[in-house]
């Protein structure tokens, strides 16, 4: 048997290359959904600043399991107890606090944001003195060499710094320079005393420094135990983590995505190298059925077969490690330049990714090997050969039930989505599969299905086609089987492509109205320097013309619950201008009791965490600190924009910069001169750009939609896929069947009849197609449009949707005449005689 599948892969290669490619491809999307993954779980990052410590102690980024969104800062008393632990030559406190340096009043910008340090930290990165001396005094600071550059200072001259938001005059007491090719962020180095005061008297980290013939693990393991559960110990590539706060929190999005389409694309590789492998070993069926006819047994046969399928599998699987490997580092550069995860990340695809690739591509030859190469071998000669020749059976118990399978869980997740799932960022997770579990139940069951549409279509088809169509009929009707064998793989990606696309244009339409129906300011100020000082929003208010300013703030946080704490959007804003700022109406309290330690929240919110005005809410910031402020206020519920409400001076000091990026600014009516106020306001603090309240909204829609270019390109890999097994179905059935084009013109048609005939086969299968890819679509698109605009239809242009069907005609079309009317250039006997 080996050598006669052997023989049959080398003489019927053609039959071969489209189940080869479907396995190929198949495998190469796998492993690259597998890679991204990976580097989900494992999240690693290589360190900049601190590449020179091999043990980085920093707070802890996670709170009950939940990754935090800010800078966790830990006790500097925790130095002194680190470097007693035995082995640790020496250990050095880190703080990074933005400080942006001036030239002529404006912020020197380079390739990297600038930020401050304490001078002791230069030995992490490591930087050395180039120039001059070190800090000493609390007036001097050294600048990294391109910063100086820039700048144009050198040792002894001065140089205005903008620090918490204030401007500041330092003198340059040294120039130093990095060793080694790392990229971190533009350097000012203070110090230490100073450094640490304007972190608020906390650090960032810990450089641990290990004594001279020490292992690093060991290190690392006596710092571990002698830190406890008060900080986090770093080795190896996870020691950029803690210059990258926040960045675990986009580990449970890549995650998520990865599992989502990763999920989706093992469905969809399966079924197309299961129809793909399915179609050849049925056009085979008369090569199968002359071989039991002279002796051969069922099980040399099935043999004969699985060897041929293991061939190729193996083949696909190995040629497809270094392609599946590219994708991967494609999909996560698409991550990495939308912003879902920081560039510093390290991507890793390892042999699980591989390994599940191989064994998907595998398993899926096997099953289809097994259940479409069973009937050729078990049949009778006498019958197989009467099967193949009309070739109409498909109808088996096992179909029916993995069909009804398929169709019950995509229903399920349907409902599901609709009536389970809150909106959230987990909602795709339900509404995206169940389109393509939807749409692999109809392909199951399309034999019968395409047959009942043609014979609904019958009337219209003759009406207005003619001989051509009445052939186009007469084919259909005895050969639905393979009729349904082009129809599925079209149903997939019309499907598919519908239902994510029209999903994600729901997403951005519904995002976009109601973040501008909430923003009621005119006008943004946006500090590019580390954020403004307190006194900042009263020179607004003072402006002639403006009549309320709030400054705002953007955060997440936990509501401590029973269960697991409720992770929530926060939003810091100034009591005297939140009611002009923002569209929140209120139905007990008031917004302006938001000062000290207050919160304000929906009136939905406050049911589900069982509070009213007046009660303490337990809480934990986005750094982790454990809050309990008052509910002062409680407002109408926003079902797309739920956060909790609280005061800016009580929020920032949480955050990354410690201040408030943005003021919203309400203009009087009748201030027509209050723009050209603000702009003089805004040269007047350097750093500050004005802009109008429609650029914060188009913001807040670029962060909601960060996931818009990854999810654009996965989807395109899983069309790509579904299209290219179109072409290879279609295809594969139109040079088979090119003997019965051969007779067809040897009994009078014409070369322009059979074109037509085709043709309308076409259009007929198109129509199908559309048809059921439209009804599985809607599986994704109602359930997720009814939760997130409370309505059955999708929000987008009906462009979106004609394209894709107009693509499919185009693909159905091309398939099947381009190579039609390239084999009709032979002569008709020589056709019938070649087949």
């Amino acid at each position: 048997m080996w050598r006669l599948a052997l023989r049959t892969l080398k003489f019927r290669r053609t039959s071969f290359v489209a189940t080869f490619l479907a396995m190929f491809l198949g495998a190469a999307i796998v492993i690259g959904c597998g890679g991204l993954m990976e580097t989900g779980v494992r999240m690693a990052a290589e360190p900049q600043r601190l590449n020179g410590a091999p043990v980085v102690v920093t707070g802890e980024q996670t709170y009950d399991r939940t990754a935090l969104t800010e800078r966790h800062r830990i006790d500097p008393g925790l130095v002194r107890e680190v470097a007693r632990v035995q082995g640790v030559r020496t250990a050095v406190g880190d703080v990074s606090v933005p400080a942006t340096v001036l030239k002529d009043g404006k912020p020197v910008t380079g390739k990297f944001a600038s930020y401050g340090h304490g001078w002791a930290s230069a030995r992490l990165t490591p930087y050395t003195l180039a120039a001059g001396k070190t800090p000493v005094a609390g007036g001097e600071v050294v600048l990294d060499a391109d910063l100086a550059r820039r700048a144009g200072a050198r040792p002894g001259s001065d140089v205005d710094i903008v620090v918490q938001g204030t401007v500041r005059r330092f003198q340059v007491s040294g120039i130093a320079e990095q060793r080694g090719d790392r990229d971190p962020d533009a350097a000012v180095f203070f110090t230490d005393d100073e450094a640490r005061t304007l972190a608020g008297g906390r650090i960032d980290s810990i450089g641990v420094l290990p004594a001279p013939g020490t292992r690093t693990a060991a290190v690392a393991d006596a710092v571990r135990a002698e830190v406890g559960d008060r900080a986090e110990v770093l080795t190896g590539e996870r020691r950029g983590l803690a210059e990258l706060p926040g960045t675990l929190s986009s580990k449970r999005t890549v995650v998520i995505l990865a599992a989502v389409f990763g999920s989706s694309v093992v469905l969809i590789v399966m079924f197309g190298v299961a129809s793909t492998l399915g179609l050849s070993l049925q056009q085979r069926a008369r090569e199968m059925a002359l071989l039991r006819a002279v002796g051969s047994t069922p099980q040399q046969l099935r043999r004969m077969i699985l060897t041929e399928t293991a061939v190729l599998s193996v083949g696909s699987v190995l040629l497809a490690l270094l392609p599946g490997y590219a994708i991967g580092r494609l999909l996560f550069g698409v991550l990495t330049a939308s912003g879902v995860v920081s560039s510093a990340i390290v991507y890793h695809a390892g042999w699980i990714p591989m390994a599940v690739g191989a064994v998907v591509t595998v398993l899926a030859a096997a099953g289809a090997t097994r259940f479409a190469g069973r009937r050729a071998a078990r049949t009778e000669p006498v019958a197989a050969l009467a099967e193949s020749t009309a070739g109409t059976r498909w109808f088996s118990v096992p179909r029916l039930l993995l069909a009804l399978f398929f169709l019950a869980n995509g229903i399920g997740l349907a409902v599901a989505t609709a009536t389970v799932m809150e909106d959230g960022p987990t909602l795709a997770s339900t509404a995206g599969p169940a389109s393509v579990l939807f749409c692999i139940g109809l392909a199951l069951l399309a034999p019968g299905i395409t047959k009942v549409m043609v014979a609904l279509l019958r009337l219209p088809v003759r009406a207005f086609s003619g001989l051509s169509g009445q052939l186009a009929l007469r084919n259909a009707a005895t050969a639905n089987v393979r009729m349904a064998g082009a129809v599925a793989p079209i149903v997939l990606l019309i499907g598919i492509a519908t239902g994510t696309l029209y999903m994600q244009s729901t997403e951005d339409h519904v995002s976009r109205t109601s973040y501008d129906r909430n923003i009621l300011a005119d006008y943004v100020l946006d500090s590019t320097t580390g954020g403004f000082a307190p006194g900042v929003v009263d020179r607004v208010r003072a402006t002639p013309g403006v009549a309320a300013a709030s400054e705002f703030v953007t955060s997440r946080g936990f509501v401590d619950r029973t269960g697991d704490p409720d992770q929530v959007d926060l939003r810091g804003v100034s009591a005297d201008g939140v009611r002009q700022s923002l569209d929140l109406p209120v139905v007990a309290g008031s917004l302006t009791g938001l000062r000290g330690d207050t919160v304000a929240l929906s009136d939905k919110k406050a049911r589900e965490y069982g509070v009213k005005v007046g009660d303490r809410l337990p809480m934990h910031l986005g750094d982790g600190t454990a809050v309990r402020p008052t509910v002062v206020a409680l407002y109408t519920d926003n079902p797309k924009q739920e956060y909790l409400t609280l005061p800016a001076a009580t929020l920032a000091p949480h955050t990354g910069d410690g201040l408030p990026h943005q003021i919203l600014v309400r203009s009087a009516r009748g201030g027509a001169d209050v723009h050209e106020r603000l702009a003089a306001l805004a040269a007047r603090v350097p750093g500050t750009e004005l802009d109008d309240s429609s650029s914060l909204a188009g913001r807040n829609n670029q962060i909601q939609q960060i996931l818009v270019s990854a999810n654009y390109t996965i989807v395109a890999m899983i069309v790509g896929y579904a299209a290219i097994t179109v072409v290879n179905t279609l295809v594969s059935v139109t040079r088979k069947r090119r003997a019965e084009f051969g007779l067809q013109r040897l009994t009078g048609a014409t070369r322009a009849q059979v074109l037509g005939m085709l043709s309308v086969e076409g259009l007929l299968i198109g129509v199908v197609a559309t048809v059921l890819g439209t009804v599985a679509s809607a599986t994704t698109i109602v359930p997720y449009s009814l939760v997130k605009s409370d309505s059955y239809l999708p929000s987008g242009s009906i462009g979106i949707y004609l394209a894709i069907v107009g693509g499919s005609l185009l693909l159905v079309f091309g398939a099947t005449l381009l190579p039609s009317w390239r084999g009709m250039h032979s002569p008709a006997v020589e056709t019938v005689k070649a087949a």
